[in-house]
């Protein structure tokens, strides 16, 4: 009962404010009050010329960010599974999971340390190779990727728990089994366990597919300056700077509900292909 009321008072009820987006909202009349304009905002976003710079980074960011840190927890998981020295098994989990705690200011700091060209230990060691010293942050091709592998190494380890927890399942039977056919470890691997976690690889993906346009606001918005600003500018930081620094607040819910709109397409998409292709699917 309270898991449920929980999502009704935080995830359901919140979702009223939705209206805003077809309203012109003014605080002195109150989101009921306001005037009714329908799509006017939907339309002004999607016609406007920053609109499909913003929706582009955001897509780019996300299947980056998708292709990148997906498959890495699945090969962390498997190897940790083929690991029989139990204390070093627990090590790498533990030094793996542990990032996964530190809060987004922290991270995103922590790389501005580590990238500084005059301290930051990046450049000491590329400096040992004749390289740099090279300006992370005021480089704009290298924000998508100094983005999308500091996220990789910090939720690799929390994201390969449920593959771990999934191997722990597979049938010691089936793998006793390879052993006496001959199969060496790849194929017990490629042949035992791969398919019998292949329905929560399935699941996360579905899962992964439905987040893609749903990057977050603070990793980006701490690690954005005008340099990069091409590139780093995505959907939730344009909400957060229309709505909350503009005060434009129908035009940024409006913009809001087009990125959820394209969330669920993208997930009941992914779900129907997942059903059609391996018969494993979310409903």
């Amino acid at each position: 009962a309270v898991p449920l009321i929980y999502a009704i008072v935080f995830a359901y009820i919140p979702m009223g404010g939705v209206i805003l987006a077809f309203k012109d909202y003014s605080i002195r009349k109150g989101i009921w009050g306001s005037d009714w304009v329908g799509l006017r905002y939907f339309k002004q976003f999607l016609l406007s010329p920053s609109s499909s710079k913003v929706i582009i980074n955001t897509l780019v960011l996300g299947f980056y960010s998708l292709l990148a840190s997906f498959p890495i927890p699945i090969l962390l998981a498997v190897g940790l599974n083929e690991v029989k020295a139990v204390k070093f098994k627990k090590t790498v989990q533990m030094i793996t999971y542990a990032p996964y705690f530190i809060s987004t200011v922290v991270m995103v700091g922590m790389l501005m340390q580590m990238t500084d060209l005059r301290i930051g230990i990046i450049n000491k060691l590329l400096g040992l190779f004749g390289v740099g010293p090279v300006n992370f942050f005021g480089d704009v091709d290298i924000f998508r990727s100094l983005y999308v592998w500091s996220g990789v190494w910090q939720g690799m380890g929390y994201s390969a728990v449920i593959y771990i927890a999934a191997l722990a399942s597979v049938d010691t039977s089936q793998v006793e089994a390879a052993i006496i056919d001959g199969a060496g470890r790849f194929a017990r691997v490629w042949n035992v366990d791969i398919p019998a976690i292949m329905p929560t690889i399935v699941i996360q993906l579905i899962l992964a597919v439905g987040s893609i346009m749903s990057l977050g606001f603070e990793k980006v918005y701490l690690m954005q300056n005008p340099v990069n600003m091409q590139f780093s500018e995505i959907i939730s930081t344009f909400v957060y700077k229309r709505g909350l620094i503009n005060f434009q607040y129908s035009y940024a819910t409006a913009v809001g509900l087009f990125n959820s709109v394209c969330n669920l397409v993208l997930i009941v998409l992914a779900n129907m292909f997942s059903k059609k292709v391996n018969e494993t699917s979310l409903w």
